[in-house]
């Protein structure tokens, strides 16, 4: 857990230094910003799975070696890129990207029985959470300083860093007592609606996320108070890390779609206190308090509902899932602040977040009302 946290540290704070450096030292909008990133999210989206996949079949090393080197290679080289050639680029670097999260979820899935996994996901996500507290403040911190170029080359050779370490280290991705015998079944066999609508619930989660932070980032440019960007992150990272704290002492899971239900619901008036910065970070707290429970609810599905043969790919699916929701969350709502408001970027997360809930909810009261009539 101590080596996927520093594994980690770069992937929090890619999409907010990519954010400023396009918006900052290419001139570009929040809009063109959110292209940019989606563009990042979509060709990891295509091939996270891919990954997943080769990671079953030949093992976690030779896959981080060569997704390792491709992402430093891309972050190290993006600040000397003009904007036609950085968005031409990204979607392939994107499909090679270092899958740190997937990684992460096989590796406690493969070291922990399944009667503590909940627990397990949960402390995980508070260490996601603790590297976002670090991640995107230690990227502000050194694009305000020196420049958004510096600090994404920064991201890459950190990228290349844990890619050395992982390799090193080569953590297992099955449990001991999982034996892995037979062909590997058919992606029918395993991906039904069930595991279909746990994948749109976690678009969605991710979708509203990605959404408030854009917002957030641009309320406080919008106010001038850009400089508390960090601080009120920490906030947020703390709230959700309380989140997973309480989520993970507990006896039982909680509903998935109940917990995505209020995350997004919660986050739809924050826009109302945007000024000043102290009164933001109070009014995102309610929100991330749900969070890692969301996130980790999520989890806890697909590695309940994926046989341990398809594992890589199946958390390779919930990344490329997580992914989607970034990329359509980032273009949406920076379109939105673009043509509105900060205010109306915070709407916009809460409302793309229930679209995206409701879509996996009806696909679940189907399966349902399947198994009903087949009964």
């Amino acid at each position: 857990m101590l080596l996927m946290f520093f594994a980690r540290l770069p992937m929090t704070a890619m999409g907010i230094t990519l954010t400023l450096h396009v918006v900052t030292d290419l001139g570009r909008g929040y809009g063109a910003a959110g292209l940019v990133g989606t563009a990042t999210t979509l060709g990891s989206a295509v091939g996270a799975p891919l990954v997943g996949r080769m990671i079953d079949r030949y093992g976690l090393r030779p896959v981080v070696a060569v997704c390792g080197s491709a992402s430093a290679v891309y972050w190290v080289s993006a600040p000397h890129l003009p904007y036609p050639v950085l968005v031409a680029v990204t979607l392939p670097a994107g499909m090679l990207a270092l899958p740190a999260t997937s990684i992460a979820r096989q590796a406690l899935t493969a070291l922990v029985p399944p009667t503590r996994r909940r627990s397990a996901y949960s402390l995980d996500s508070i260490s996601l959470e603790s590297s976002f507290m670090i991640g995107p403040a230690a990227g502000i911190a050194v694009a305000t300083q020196f420049s958004a170029g510096v600090a994404l080359t920064g991201i890459g050779l950190f990228f290349a860093l844990t890619t050395v370490a992982l390799c090193w280290y080569n953590p297992p991705v099955r449990h001991e007592d999982e034996v892995v015998t037979g062909s590997r079944p058919r992606v029918r066999e395993w991906l039904g609606r069930r595991l279909s609508a746990t994948l749109l619930f976690g678009s969605g989660a991710l979708f509203c996320l990605i959404g408030t932070e854009l917002a957030t980032l641009a309320a406080l440019r919008s106010t001038g108070e850009i400089g508390w960007t960090g601080l009120v992150i920490v906030v947020m990272c703390v709230a959700s890390a309380t989140g997973g704290i309480v989520y993970g002492a507990l006896h039982r899971s909680l509903s998935q779609s109940g917990l995505l239900l209020a995350l997004t619901v919660l986050v739809l008036p924050v826009g109302l206190f945007g000024h000043p910065w102290w009164l933001l970070a109070l009014a995102l707290v309610p929100t991330n308090l749900l969070c890692a429970p969301t996130l980790t609810a999520t989890t806890e599905e697909v590695a309940a509902l994926a046989p341990a043969r398809v594992r890589g790919e199946a958390m390779g699916l919930l990344d490329s899932a997580t992914r989607l929701g970034m990329a359509l969350g980032s273009p949406v709502v920076g379109f939105v602040i673009d043509h509105s408001s900060a205010a109306a970027g915070f709407a916009a997360a809460g409302l793309g977040g229930l679209v995206l809930a409701a879509a996996g909810y009806a696909l679940r009261l189907r399966v349902g009302w399947t198994r009903a009539v087949n009964a």
